[in-house]
């Protein structure tokens, strides 16, 4: 099922049990949103992914967990580092009796190192402007460090052959 925000802040109701392929495709287009907005600095761009009452959690990353758009916008702004590039992938929406989930996965570009990787756990909700993120976990895959270990290795067994 599927919840829908409504008037009121942190509001909710239950309205469907499917989704059509119009809101799987609004819910695919909201990773590459993100990352765009991100990558163009576009922090009022995150009112089209994020509630107002938005949580989003970067403590697996070593950030804090945010809540609200507003300090999103803040902390995006003003403490937060960027990679170059955000490259979203592996992305699809699960729906269960607590709601609606999308899960996608990130290839960030970093200046001087290695790609890294992680991914995204969003619970999301309908809303009259369209589906917002109300809770985004983000997981580190594959930290920078590991990856300059892993394009050492590589590097090593290249020199070997």
């Amino acid at each position: 099922m599927w919840r829908t925000a409504l008037g009121t802040k942190n509001a909710t109701e239950l309205v469907s049990a499917r989704m059509d392929a119009a809101d799987r495709l609004e819910l695919h287009e909201l990773p590459g949103r993100y990352g765009d907005a991100i990558d163009d600095r576009n922090w009022a761009g995150l009112g089209r992914i994020f509630t107002d009452d938005a949580v989003f959690d970067l403590t697996d990353l070593g950030g804090p967990r945010l809540e609200g758009l507003a300090h999103i916008r803040r902390f995006m702004a003003d403490e937060a580092e960027h990679p170059l590039t955000h490259l979203m992938t592996n992305i699809y929406v699960e729906e269960d009796v607590a709601g609606v989930h999308l899960r996608f996965r990130i290839v960030a570009m970093l200046p001087g190192r290695p790609p890294a990787t992680g991914s995204y756990f969003d619970d999301v909700v309908k809303t009259p402007d369209g589906w917002r993120v109300t809770n985004r976990m983000f997981k580190v895959k594959r930290g920078p460090a590991q990856a300059e270990r892993e394009q050492r290795r590589l590097q090593q067994q290249q020199q070997q052959q």
